[in-house]
């Protein structure tokens, strides 16, 4: 049965000061997110700010990615797209590549009904059965939502083995649990809904803030799954402020401006995305403080 963890870190893709990716602090930001928490990485998602990415720079991105961490973490490509097609190729090639995953994001502005959400799914993963296989439900982002039903009829394809749910919408996260086999992993896409989902069947969560405080998810979720569910409380309500700063504005700007702050050289956001605002800067640093962070 494929386990990606409980954390699992979005990570960011660090820039040079000319806006080029820069390869060496992507190593040695992965080595460190294992030492610190982490199970398995996303590599080229929202957080990687995969929109503003070339094919080119993704696959070098994967490739120096799984040589960092071999045989310590599992290693999920960000391989979808809006087009069925194009996130068959991506997906096939990162699968060449040996990777252990891939995060298949709902396709973005072209708006497909549940039957098209269905069949483009469904594509990708008979394109590439030796590959487990996230889906990632976002409609904040995406302009549209997979209801429970289309994820139940997925989770049914042997290679689609997770969700995740990043609707904010826990009846709906329920409504998955309910029509799902329990091997059939839930994450929470938000920091601050994981420990929520935990109480109604999820698995963990696809996060940002475990950049900082993987350590402290991990803690969070061992104490949930351990019945002490006080102790998982005290935890999440210590780091729920820093959850709402590092969402303050748009991801992934706050958290560059977070790791900046403790020494890493990710540089800033690619356009369109832009730096932060000095009030989302302050507010941040302000709520690192208070966690002990800087």
């Amino acid at each position: 049965m494929v386990n990606f963890g409980s954390v699992i870190t979005a990570m960011v893709t660090p820039f040079n000061q000319d806006g080029s990716v820069n390869y060496e602090e992507v190593e040695k930001l992965s080595i460190w997110l294992i030492k610190n928490g982490t199970d398995s990485l996303v590599i080229c998602g929202t957080t990687g700010e995969s929109p503003s990415l070339t094919w080119e720079e993704e696959y070098q991105l994967f490739q120096v990615v799984q040589k960092a961490v071999a045989g310590k973490a599992q290693v999920l490509a960000g391989t979808g797209s809006n087009s069925t097609s194009e996130a068959i190729t991506a997906t096939q090639k990162a699968a060449l590549l040996g990777l252990d995953g891939s995060l298949q994001v709902v396709p973005y502005y072209n708006k497909p009904p549940q039957s098209g959400l269905y069949q483009h799914f469904k594509a990708i993963a008979e394109a590439t059965p030796e590959l487990p296989i996230m889906i990632y439900n976002i409609p904040g982002r995406t302009g549209k939502n997979m209801e429970p039903e289309t994820v139940a009829r997925l989770a049914e394809i042997p290679n689609i083995v997770a969700i995740k749910e990043a609707s904010g919408n826990l009846d709906q996260a329920s409504r998955i649990r309910q029509l799902t086999a329990p091997e059939f992993k839930i994450y929470s896409g938000d920091d601050s809904l994981t420990l929520p989902l935990m109480a109604i069947g999820g698995s963990g969560v696809v996060s940002v803030a475990s950049h900082l405080v993987g350590k402290q998810l991990q803690e969070m979720i061992d104490a949930f799954e351990a019945g002490k569910v006080q102790r998982a409380t005290k935890i999440h309500l210590q780091l729920f402020n820093l959850f709402r700063a590092l969402f303050a504005t748009t991801n992934p700007i706050p958290i560059k401006v977070a790791l900046n702050l403790l020494g890493w050289k990710v540089g800033t956001t690619r356009p369109p995305l832009c730096d932060s605002s000095i009030e989302v800067t302050e507010k941040l640093s302000a709520e690192m403080g208070k966690l002990g962070l800087l």
